[in-house]
């Protein structure tokens, strides 16, 4: 193996080759820089390999961030969760690493401004280029309004110039569609059939008075023709466009792919096409002026905006986001399987490792992720990992997402493991997150831990009334965060599908969640810790929005609990939880024990019964 110094050299004088060959395509067209945003054709977060264009062009791999190149100078803009993994990953000469909400560094659009301001002063515009089949409307006229002002004229750029970079130094771009086959997801599974997804879909284009409704989201094309595919790592989607008017349903793909089992299982309405035909059927179907297409500005890229011609647009919403949102009974059930299995092999995977760092063994980052992954593939249905297991160890563990675990970073008395992982099961997904100590605490941890423990239980248990958002739940999370002096820079939840993505909108638990909670909603909720240098903490569980009560004319929500995982007890300092806190921790303990330990051998149930001591030493399985 090539020492690390090499490699990263290595590394660094690919991403300047890149770098120059682009720029180089840049002056060829006239223009002054160029974004590359994380996301592709799909607006996905997971991407395949062919579309994975800012990491290629970067080095930089996280889920998140946009690069901004330039004619001389290059800027990769990445929030709180990406400092220091951005900062290990990036050639700092090569590009500079904004880190979006420290104080001195700025965001793109600050950073397009003061360009735009020097440029004016020659009398001309700096000419931006985008892709706009890479871009969600939103974001496109976000950029529009705040950068003409001051001379920053936005071009839209056909065919993707990292593509053409790419192509020319490799010979060409890896093939878009895995080996994997497109397969059909049963009625019992699915809990609805695809005829009737069709007809809900089309109830909502008519009540919002459109005609025509393109679906470009991957998750959203698979959720209605219940079909699934493996073209992107971790989702269980397939490449792939649609689109529904009143009366007919496309699907572009590779046919090829569909066999005649998947093609059996479509309802016979969908006209199958070629990927490739995907714009010019959507202009065909807008031409004759008659056709009113619902678009929704952040689900839709602007590429597909602009192949409308003159046709009507109607600003909406969009209906698949909303109805895949809301899980059916089969959903819910399917959620709850997955989740109960993933959180057995999660529970018997650090069980494992715990024990074996205590018998004097070598447990590295590696280890723990190997061992998680072992665990769920053991359990029935098991399809793939939900994303790369997040294996931190020590100061690794400070790293939000960090998702390189590292055979060399191994468990040290004291040292904290975060351990972040999912997995996909037929019907379901999960995503869950622990943290444990190796060894004894300090006291540092155990307040620490004890503080984020607080503020799920506080999330967890509230009760709140019908139109509450993400937002209004999110301060009620950190609220006790912040009387303790603590923080976490990413959101407190995200909405996670059934056997799709593992972050699914619109429902979020963040600052800026505007999206009302609702019955059969799954979310996250994972406050958290982080200290670079000292560690990182953070307690993730999967919950499933239900009506508890209908009382004076006020319709009252809460969370029930999908994952089941035992906290490590001995980060919890009891004394700093209230009598409501203690009371959910000890109804949960007690509930994780019954639905964990009928499944696990005596030595895993001993260990279990160790973490969930209080609320069982009143009874007689804690003798």
């Amino acid at each position: 193996m090539a020492p690390l110094d090499t490699v990263r050299s290595d590394g660094a004088a690919r991403v300047r080759e890149r770098l120059a060959c682009l720029r180089r395509l840049l002056a060829d067209r006239q223009l002054d820089g160029y974004l590359v945003n994380s996301t592709d054709e799909h607006l996905s977060e997971y991407l395949p390999e062919a579309r994975a264009r800012r990491a290629w062009l970067s080095g930089f791999t996280g889920s998140a961030g946009e690069v901004l190149v330039g004619l001389e100078q290059s800027w990769l803009f990445v929030d709180s969760r990406y400092w220091e993994q951005a900062d290990q990953q990036v050639d700092g000469q090569a590009m500079g690493v904004c880190k979006l909400g420290l104080a001195g560094h700025k965001g793109p659009i600050q950073t397009l401004k003061d360009l735009g301001q020097l440029r004016r002063a020659s009398g001309t515009p700096f000419r931006l280029g985008l892709d706009p089949l890479a871009i969600a409307v939103e974001q496109w006229r976000t950029f529009e309004r705040q950068l003409r002002p001051v001379g920053v004229e936005v071009v839209a750029v056909a065919g993707n110039l990292v593509d053409r970079v790419r192509a020319e130094l490799e010979g060409g771009l890896p093939s878009l569609w895995s080996e994997r086959p497109v397969f059909a997801v049963s009625e019992a599974v699915a809990g609805q059939s695809a005829v009737q997804k069709l007809a809900a879909v089309r109830a909502e284009i008519e009540r919002a008075g459109a005609t025509v409704l393109p679906v470009t989201r991957l998750d959203q094309v698979a959720w209605l023709l219940n079909l699934r595919g493996w073209d992107v790592p971790f989702n269980p989607v397939f490449i792939a466009y649609a689109v529904v008017t009143r009366t007919e349903s496309y699907l572009f793909t590779a046919p090829e792919r569909l066999d005649g089992g998947v093609r059996a299982a479509l309802p016979a309405e969908v006209n199958i096409l070629p990927y490739e035909a995907y714009g010019e059927t959507l202009a065909r179907l807008t031409a004759d002026g008659t056709a009113a297409v619902l678009v929704d500005i952040r689900q839709t890229t602007m590429g597909t905006l602009g192949g409308l011609g003159g046709a009507a647009v109607v600003e909406a919403d969009h209906p698949i986001e909303k109805l895949k949102a809301h899980k059916n009974t089969a959903e819910i059930a399917s959620m709850q399987r997955a989740n109960l299995q993933a959180s057995r092999a999660k529970t018997r995977a650090l069980g494992e490792v715990m024990r074996r760092f205590a018998a004097g063994e070598t447990v590295s980052e590696q280890d723990a992720a190997e061992a998680v992954e072992r665990y769920y593939r053991e359990e029935p249905d098991f399809q793939g990992l939900s994303f790369t297991p997040i294996a931190g160890i020590g100061a690794h563990s400070s790293i939000v997402h960090y998702s390189t675990p590292d055979p060399g970073s191994a468990m040290t008395p004291g040292a904290l493991l975060l351990l972040d992982s999912g997995a996909q099961y037929t019907g379901g997904t999960t995503d869950d997150t622990r943290t444990v100590v190796a060894g004894t605490p300090d006291p540092e941890q155990v307040r620490c831990y004890t503080e984020v423990l607080k503020a799920q239980i506080n999330c967890a248990a509230q009760r709140f009334p019908k139109g509450t958002t993400g937002a209004q739940l999110d301060g009620i999370t950190r609220a006790s965060l912040w009387c303790a002096g603590l923080e976490y820079g990413h959101g407190t939840g995200h909405g996670v599908g059934a056997f799709l993505s593992v972050h699914e909108g619109p429902v979020g638990l963040n600052k800026c969640a505007r999206e009302e909670l609702q019955p059969g909603m799954v979310t996250s909720i994972e406050p958290g810790y982080y200290r670079p240098g000292w560690g990182g903490i953070r307690i993730e569980n999967l919950y499933v929005v239900r009506e508890v009560e209908n009382a004076d004319g006020i319709v009252w929500y809460g969370f029930e609990p999908l994952t089941f995982i035992p906290f490590d007890a001995r980060l919890v300092d009891l004394g700093r939880l209230d009598d409501r806190q203690r009371a959910w921790l000890a109804h949960y303990n007690r509930t994780v024990y019954e639905r964990l330990s009928p499944d696990l051998d005596l030595e895993e149930v001993r260990w279990l019964a160790q973490q969930c001591r209080f609320g069982l030493e009143s009874s007689a399985v804690a003798q």
